[in-house]
């Protein structure tokens, strides 16, 4: 009698690598029941042929029907990615609309806690504090205000309006700050008077944008 032993062969390398988990086996058939699916679900083309028969249309327009409906579906996959895109744009819109909104809220807050001292608010002819001016000696006089609680870091739109007797405005200044680095900010403004300037009660007005800051009445001879 002749005995046929069966090598038992060792599990390999790649046997190894073949192993599944539970989880790993759970997607596999959920994959494989997909696959099975759309494959059940396809029609090949001797069943298509057939079905146009039973209708009876044309089973030569299957190839230019089947490109139709590839672009159909290449535009609906193009305009919902469109759509997708459009919405992305909106929202970033909108953040970036409430973002400034904040921004410019928190601004207004920081430029309306601003204030002058009308008591460091003074005329002066160089560093000297003067009250009345002399218009035939042609003088540049300086509207000298000391700004509180100045936003650090921004720069501030200031200007000045000198108000003549009559109650016109002779002159304006418009400037723009350095960035302040001091809650405590000096400022001028300046306006040089001539032989043709009225006489009487002028008034300087120091303005924070439309806002007005200070005011000082002073006399001109």
């Amino acid at each position: 009698m002749i005995f046929r032993v069966r090598a038992r062969t060792q599990p390999t390398e790649n046997n190894m690598e073949d192993k599944l988990t539970q989880e790993q086996m759970r997607r596999l058939v959920g994959e494989v029941e997909r696959l099975s699916q759309r494959r059940n679900e396809e029609l090949n083309r001797e069943q298509v042929e057939e079905i146009l028969n039973e209708l009876s249309l044309p089973s030569d327009l299957v190839e230019e029907a089947m490109l139709q409906l590839r672009r159909r579906e290449t535009l609906e996959a193009e305009k919902k990615r469109n759509r997708w895109i459009g919405a992305g744009v909106l929202a970033i819109a909108a953040v970036a609309l409430v973002g400034g909104s904040v921004w410019f809220f928190n601004n207004q807050q920081q430029l309306t806690g601003v204030y002058a001292n009308s008591e460091q608010s003074v005329l002066t002819i160089g560093r000297e504090a003067i009250a009345t001016v002399n218009r035939l000696e042609n003088p540049q006089i300086s509207y000298r205000v000391i700004l509180q609680d100045a936003p650090l870091g921004q720069k501030l739109s200031l200007g000045c309006d000198w108000i003549n007797p009559q109650g016109q405005v002779a002159h304006q200044n418009r400037y723009e700050t350095k960035a302040i680095d001091k809650e405590v900010w000096p400022t001028q403004c300046k306006y040089r008077f001539n032989n043709g300037s009225a006489v009487g009660t002028w008034e300087v007005r120091m303005f924070l944008g439309d806002r007005l800051l200070s005011k000082t009445q002073f006399l001109v001879e």
